[in-house]
């Protein structure tokens, strides 16, 4: 396969460029110091997307995530909404992926309703701002201990539970809601719901505070008798249990990639401004032997070649899930390495560019705060590592543990 950017996402790739050059990052530090403030300049950004994807074919954002059969009669190799969501979170996250996860109707809770909603759901849901709550106060990473209940009553399901870290989970319109049908049953009872804000016995209880993405606020929400219409059930409301915690699963084939994207971007900026600082005494186009190389330049030189190994591995899931190839192990790859990288690529960046990179007057100590959350949320490296391993040997969750 070639992973080279698509030529007809050209313009995609430029116009996020220069969004996150010139509007994200000139507010990037007003958002940092004013954490729970909501970003009033981002809703005329929303407009312009929600424009560009009224006026075209193939939608723009996080809402373009989907695995969803194509429409168009194309039978060949697709670069289609997977791609172009990556590829324009790698670009807006060199600007600041607060203000990225701070878009109006770009939510991870729209990459789930576009993941997994059917035709009725992706119509009444149009235009909704989703976010997605999953974590629970006794359940991280091991999203099969979910709590909250969901019982079918008449027409509704009632809910129970709380949910911790919800991002976006104060200002979106409705929150994806992970819950279990039947305790007993295990993981294949698990469903997702959409809740509507201003649902009676729906109750936002505090807003953590944060180390990174604090122009993105990060609510704690409690369910008492929440009563959810039955339509608002994502995909099948049957249990089975031949095909387990796999349906529901299937959302994070599609949002890791977008997590990965996001940490590729926010490496990609740390190391362009450290090249940028240290222009004069390194060689950035790599014409120093390796040998030859000092510390900065040999170092500046294995954290590209990381930081491009990410990409590549963030690109290669994406385009699987356009293609509709099964793309879980590859989602999980991409997810764990570009994590993994973007912590070290930020930190290193700040150490190397030495008191510049540890002040507040560059931006490089902001994004090594904020690429942190992009290893834990949609599943930690530890969590990813044993994904690949289940995949890779043939096992199952309860064969290897």
């Amino acid at each position: 396969m070639n992973l080279e950017n698509p030529k007809k996402f050209a313009m995609l790739v430029e116009q996020a460029k220069q969004i996150a050059d010139n509007f994200y990052r000139p507010i990037s530090r007003k958002y940092d110091k004013a954490e729970h403030a909501y970003p009033k300049e981002l809703d005329m950004l929303a407009s312009l997307l929600d424009g560009m994807n009224e006026g075209s074919s193939e939608t723009t954002g996080a809402t373009s995530a989907s695995k969803r059969p194509s429409t168009d009669g194309d039978s060949g190799v697709r670069n289609s909404g997977n791609l172009s969501a990556a590829l324009g979170a790698m670009e807006l996250c060199r600007g600041d992926v607060g203000l990225l996860l701070s878009i109006p109707r770009q939510g991870l809770g729209n990459a789930a309703i576009g993941a997994v909603a059917n035709d009725e759901q992706l119509a009444r849901f149009k235009g909704k701002w989703a976010a997605m709550a999953i974590t629970e106060p006794s359940c991280g990473s091991d999203s099969a201990a979910i709590r909250t209940t969901a019982v079918k009553e008449g027409d509704d399901y009632i809910l129970n539970g709380e949910k911790i870290y919800v991002t976006a989970g104060a200002r979106a319109e409705c929150v994806v809601v992970w819950a279990t049908l039947d305790k007993s049953l295990g993981k294949a009872a698990i469903k997702s719901f959409v809740v509507e804000h201003g649902t009676p016995g729906m109750e936002i209880t505090r807003l953590e505070h944060k180390l990174g993405i604090k122009a993105s606020d990060t609510a704690a929400i409690l369910f008492t008798n929440c009563r959810v219409p039955a339509a608002n059930l994502l995909g099948s409301p049957e249990i089975d249990l031949k095909k387990g915690f796999a349906g529901v699963m299937e959302t994070f084939d599609n949002t890791r990639p977008l997590v990965a994207a996001m940490a590729v971007g926010v490496a990609a900026a740390s190391i362009e401004r450290l090249k940028e600082l240290l222009a004069g005494h390194i060689d950035a186009n790599y014409g120093t032997l390796p040998l030859n190389a000092s510390h900065a330049e040999a170092t500046l030189y294995r954290l590209e070649a990381e930081w491009e190994a990410a990409r590549l591995l963030t690109l290669k899931a994406a385009w699987m899930a356009d293609n509709k190839r099964p793309n879980s192990k590859e989602a999980s790859i991409c997810k764990a390495k570009a994590g993994r990288v973007a912590n070290e690529v930020t930190l290193k960046c700040v150490e190397l560019a030495a008191s510049l990179g540890y002040g507040e007057d560059e931006l490089l100590e902001k994004w090594s705060r904020d690429s942190k959350i992009l290893d834990i949320f949609e599943g930690t490296q530890q969590i990813q590592q044993l994904i690949i391993a289940r995949r890779v040997l043939g096992k199952s969750s309860a064969e290897l543990k």
